[in-house]
């Protein structure tokens, strides 16, 4: 099996594998290389529908470029649990491409992933912009947009220092904040409704689109709700289990 770096002519081929519907499975075989090699590859730059090989060999040389004159990649460091820093680090990249695929903009994506594969669930803004390598601007504005969307809150620390957290509540909290939305724009097609007239052609849409959302956030917000109280709270403790109580 080669090892080594993919080629700008394997990559050429991946690309090929791709248009042709193929899964990486298969095109990992054509190519005499692991599965995980190809995966990664194809994730850390755009994903399935935007591969392009020529700009992934291009980006693979910058990243190799940036290595050799970086004297400490907090990527690459050693890892706790013994991972495997590059397997870490492609997964980042996945999980990146992901969220941005599902609408979320690049350094937002990358914030968020950053505090979700982070241990403690937990970072400051001078941890992000280390562990990012950007500037502390790009790491405000970012956890700027997450704050307001529900997919992170702050505390502040012993030293009085100011961390962004996600942890268990804040998809719910997400899924709140997403439902105060779609609120503001059901109000404000019915507020439209009235404009244009309920019976108009116009009027009639906005209704619709009122009642769609309608319907829709109040079915989010109760299975939210719901998957809260199942997954997240505690069971309260049998007689067996309470504080205090002894069996002799």
């Amino acid at each position: 099996m080669p090892g080594g770096r993919l080629t700008q002519q394997e990559r050429q081929q991946i690309a090929s594998g791709l248009a042709d519907g193929l899964a990486y499975a298969e095109i990992a075989r054509r190519l005499d290389r692991p599965t995980s090699t190809i995966t990664r590859e194809v994730m850390r730059n755009g994903g399935p529908a935007t591969y392009r090989a020529d700009l992934a060999h291009r980006a693979t040389g910058h990243r190799t470029q940036r290595r050799r004159h970086a004297p400490t990649d907090p990527k690459t460091a050693p890892q706790a649990h013994g991972r495997d820093a590059e397997a870490v680090l492609a997964y980042e990249e996945m999980f990146t491409t992901v969220l941005m695929q599902s609408g979320l903009p690049k350094m937002m994506a990358r914030v968020l992933v950053c505090l979700y594969t982070t241990d403690a669930g937990s970072l400051t803004a001078s941890e992000l912009v280390q562990r990012l390598q950007v500037s502390a601007a790009s790491v405000s504005k970012a956890i700027a947009y997450l704050d307001t969307q529900g997919l992170v809150r702050r505390e502040r620390d012993e030293r009085r220092r100011e961390r962004y957290v996600v942890d268990d509540d804040v998809w719910y909290q997400s899924m709140m904040a997403s439902a105060r939305a779609n609120a503001h724009l059901v109000d404000t097609a019915r507020q439209g409704v009235t404009i244009l007239g309920p019976g108009t052609p116009a009027g009639a849409r906005l209704e619709n689109i009122a009642r769609f959302v309608d319907f829709v956030s109040e079915s989010i917000t109760r299975a939210a709700e719901q998957a809260r109280d199942v997954l997240y709270t505690k069971p309260a403790p049998t007689q067996d289990e309470e504080p205090g109580r002894s069996d002799g």
